[in-house]
């Protein structure tokens, strides 16, 4: 059995890349039905997001896309309207990340749909929100994170901006807009009212930032330069060991003080300027260069070893590739396989979420353009002649080979 609180609700998915998939994935990981709406041209993310046996289904498409059920409509074609009127009705809760300007001229923009359902939850995950200068302005991951501080704090840091190799904001984004509608479905079960959720990108990461880096100019008047001065300490990086790297983190007197006896540095314990986590902050520099120094004495595991014994937070830093070989995660076996009807054997990440014993949903290939577009339109009414006619305009197109188009 599944955790799936959302079951009986369905969603329709409007969104393509990442942030939007990321948020229906995780309303279909608690149960949630989600019918992905595609156009011809398909979901950038099949091919971007690297290669496959296929072209069609990127390791980033896979993961974000388990369990969706797939229809492919040419928006531009005879009877699309239909077909998008009924899946709107069906549907408890609409996911867009499209521009709104596109959505309006599609007739899928919020005002429309909420003016005429009251009752839906319609969220729109947008780059930078509906007011203000930047409103419909095209973006992507890095541009977030350069727009919103993220590449300022290694500059600061380092000297030079730099992206975090990942679609960080993208995922941050839509996992919150996931929490987001799962607040407006509370709010609906209460009291039967729909409501629209925007979340826009760029304030969103920049609140992100600023919660952490707004720092001493939290205060009026500001007592110190912004920035937490620990996480910008061009020392605050991964450790240098005889065979690696290691990462640490000492933050409490007890923690500090077992490190120092650790690494033959015990007589620093009764150093004024690092006897305390007050007296740490205001030398802040000179501690973290002092724990930022090599550890090359000792090999990686035995480095671990001691801090554990010493209850110091520390970890092996993984490649991808040795990521996938940790012990804890084997043991929780997070990884999996499966065969996917076009790509053959690929590799699946469970939920890492367990609620009373049990883990939020996974079943479910990520499915090829328009696998159910049969089976959806049949779900909404649509008579046998006029799903064959939907496919011979079409409108509608699969690419499940055991579809019997006229049965």
């Amino acid at each position: 059995m599944t955790f799936s609180p959302l079951q009986g609700l369905r969603v329709l998915d409007l969104t393509s890349v990442v942030v939007g998939p990321v948020c229906t994935a995780r309303l279909r990981s608690y149960g949630a039905e989600v019918i992905k709406l595609e156009s011809p041209e398909g979901d950038l993310m099949r091919g971007l997001g690297g290669q496959s046996p296929t072209g069609q289904h990127s390791g980033t498409y896979l993961h974000l896309n388990r369990g969706k059920r797939n229809i492919c409509c040419d928006l531009k074609r005879l009877g699309a309207q239909e077909i998008i009127d009924r899946l709107i009705a069906s549907a408890d809760i609409i996911i867009a990340n499209m521009r709104p300007q596109a959505l309006t001229k599609l007739g899928l923009g919020h005002e429309t749909i909420c003016a005429r359902y009251p009752d839906k939850i319609y969220c729109l995950i947008t780059g930078y929100g509906l007011d203000g200068p930047y409103s419909g302005f095209p973006t992507y991951d890095s541009v977030i994170q350069a727009a919103s501080g993220i590449t300022g704090l290694t500059l600061a840091r380092d000297g030079a901006p730099a992206y975090v190799p990942m679609v960080m904001c993208d995922h941050v984004v839509g996992e919150i807009a996931a929490g987001a509608v799962l607040a407006a479905v509370i709010k609906r079960q209460a009291s039967g009212q729909g409501a629209f959720v925007e979340v826009p990108m760029f304030e969103t990461m920049a609140s992100f930032v600023l919660q952490e880096h707004l720092a001493q100019q939290s205060f009026v008047p500001a007592v110190g330069p912004t920035g937490d001065q620990r996480l910008l300490s061009p020392h605050n990086r991964p450790v240098q060991t005889k065979d690696g790297w290691i990462s640490f983190t000492i933050n409490t007197d007890k923690q500090v003080h077992a490190f120092l006896d650790a690494v033959g540095r015990g007589e620093l314990k009764e150093d004024p300027r690092f006897a305390s986590v007050a007296a740490r902050a205001q030398n802040v520099a000179l501690w973290f260069e002092i724990r930022g120094a090599p550890l090359t004495s000792r090999t990686t595991d035995e480095w671990l070893k001691i801090f554990r014994e010493a209850d110091i937070a520390a970890m092996p830093c993984h490649t991808i590739d040795t990521l996938q070989q940790d012990p804890h995660l084997m043991a929780a076996g997070l990884l999996g396989n499966e065969t996917h009807p076009t790509e053959g054997e690929t590799v699946t990440i469970r939920s890492s979420i367990v609620v009373d014993g049990e883990h939020s949903m996974t079943e479910g290939i990520a499915q090829p353009k328009g696998w159910e577009s049969k089976s959806v339109a049949e779900d909404l009414g649509f008579s046998s002649e006029e799903i064959e006619a939907l496919f011979k305009e079409g409108t509608i197109m699969t690419t499940n080979a055991r579809v019997e188009i006229c049965s």
